[in-house]
């Protein structure tokens, strides 16, 4: 038996027999096919909108009347630039499809930057100017010039000088929040670690992509200030919320346990997805983040004692500062994180007991989240496991779920895009 300890002493005991999964071609083989699966869910009814991409119900059905968000929209530029590097056809038609809708429809035209969301004819519904979104716009151009893709440069240029000229604020090292559609910053006292955790992963994207450093040392100094700042002193439990001094507030949206963007508590999900950031930052020979592999080992302990249920399985969306839960249901984003951290402190560490808990992982979402007759992975179950749908109505999201099964198969040397550009994703 291999036993993985957190600093607190708890042991969390996963015995895996056998060769490890992520290593075999057999477990590779599984991923593709569940990556097949995603991609055809996603891509049957994307070029039928004419701005952006539809939401999708639980079938797959476009929600046609429904908003199109920016961030959503950027992930399906993401996710369909990596599958065309990876040798997907008709994936590039998509991204480029997206890139349109983010060059032009989703524009604030009079003031700059993007709106949240539009219209299905193109006008804009929530004209916010969201930093969580404008950080995906980051992610989504980066990947789109790795994928070689026209326009990409100039969208990257375009989102950099905003997020320099309106979100970022260097004497901080993060951004603030938002801005009303002629940029006047709203909720001046509210800092929140999501969207730059979000701006994190992007800014390691555009450093692979250009090469420009500056990238690199805003994703160092925004990982000290959310991972080192308010890790250990609370006990890996990273707050969500801050004031503008990046002082947490903890009792923020007490009576919000649900809310889809700014829950109270604390994400088991983001715990992990910080893990497997850091653990990315680290691999790059330019970074300068010793303190990574520690973190990574001691958010991920956290993680799995806090989080994960051993009656039921999965992880719990979130807890208090005490570790008490919260709100019980499983998020599909918290499993398929749990899946990359799990295998990059695999590929880290060597430790057996980070690839048992990858296989856990996965059996669950095996079981318990892929919707195997409608298609792609209920997005939101209860305690029991049941679907559940207080967040999403239907399944509109397709990035974390095929980034998980892109993990296991790429060089954790470099990111999935640039992994995807060299040959290295299995």
């Amino acid at each position: 038996m291999v036993t993985l300890s957190n600093s607190k002493g708890k042991a969390m005991a996963r015995s895996p027999a056998g060769p490890a999964w992520a290593n075999l071609e057999s477990h590779h083989r599984w991923l593709k096919d569940e990556e097949e699966r995603l991609l055809r869910f996603h891509e049957r009814h994307a070029l039928e909108s004419t701005v952006g991409f539809a939401p999708l119900d639980r079938d797959g059905t476009p929600r046609s009347e429904s908003p199109r968000e920016l961030y959503a929209t950027a992930r399906i530029v993401h996710c369909f630039s990596l599958a065309h590097l990876c040798g997907r056809p008709g994936a590039a038609a998509i991204a480029e499809h997206g890139l349109w809708a983010m060059t032009h429809e989703f524009v604030d035209k009079e003031n700059d930057g993007w709106f949240a969301s539009v219209s299905r004819a193109g006008a804009a519904i929530d004209d916010t100017k969201s930093a969580y979104a404008h950080a995906f716009v980051v992610l989504a151009a980066s990947t789109a010039i790795q994928a070689g893709f026209a326009g990409g440069e100039e969208l990257l240029d375009r989102a950099d000088r905003i997020i320099d000229l309106r979100f970022w604020h260097d004497d901080e090292g993060a951004m603030v929040d938002s801005f009303s559609a002629s940029w006047e910053l709203l909720e001046p006292e509210y800092r929140g670690q999501n969207a730059n955790m979000h701006l994190t992963e992007a800014y390691l994207g555009a450093f692979e992509a250009t090469g420009n450093e500056k990238f690199l040392r805003r994703a160092e100094r925004i990982s000290e200030l959310i991972v080192v700042r308010n890790g250990e002193p609370w006990n890996w439990r990273i707050p969500e919320h801050f004031d503008s001094s990046w002082a947490a507030v903890p009792a923020y949206n007490i009576d919000k346990p649900a809310d889809p963007f700014r829950p109270y508590g604390s994400l088991i999900g983001h715990w992990l997805e910080w893990a497997r950031l850091v653990l990315q930052l680290h691999a790059l020979p330019e970074a300068r983040a010793e303190w990574a592999p520690a973190a990574a080992r001691e958010l991920f302990a956290a993680a799995v004692r806090d989080g994960w249920d051993e009656e039921h399985g999965g992880l719990v969306y979130s807890v208090d500062f005490d570790g008490s839960v919260v709100n019980a249901d499983r998020m599909h984003w918290a499993m398929a994180e749990a899946v990359g951290a799990a295998v990059y402190l695999f590929r880290q560490t060597g430790a057996p007991a980070y690839e048992g808990w990858y296989r856990e992982f996965w059996s669950y979402i095996s079981r318990s989240v892929m919707d195997r007759q409608a298609g792609s992975w209920w997005h939101q179950l209860d305690a029991s496991g049941t679907p559940s749908f207080d967040v999403w109505p239907g399944k509109p999201d397709l990035y974390h779920a095929y980034q998980a099964t892109l993990f296991a198969r790429a060089d954790p040397s470099v990111g999935l895009a640039t992994a995807a550009r060299k040959g290295l994703i299995r």
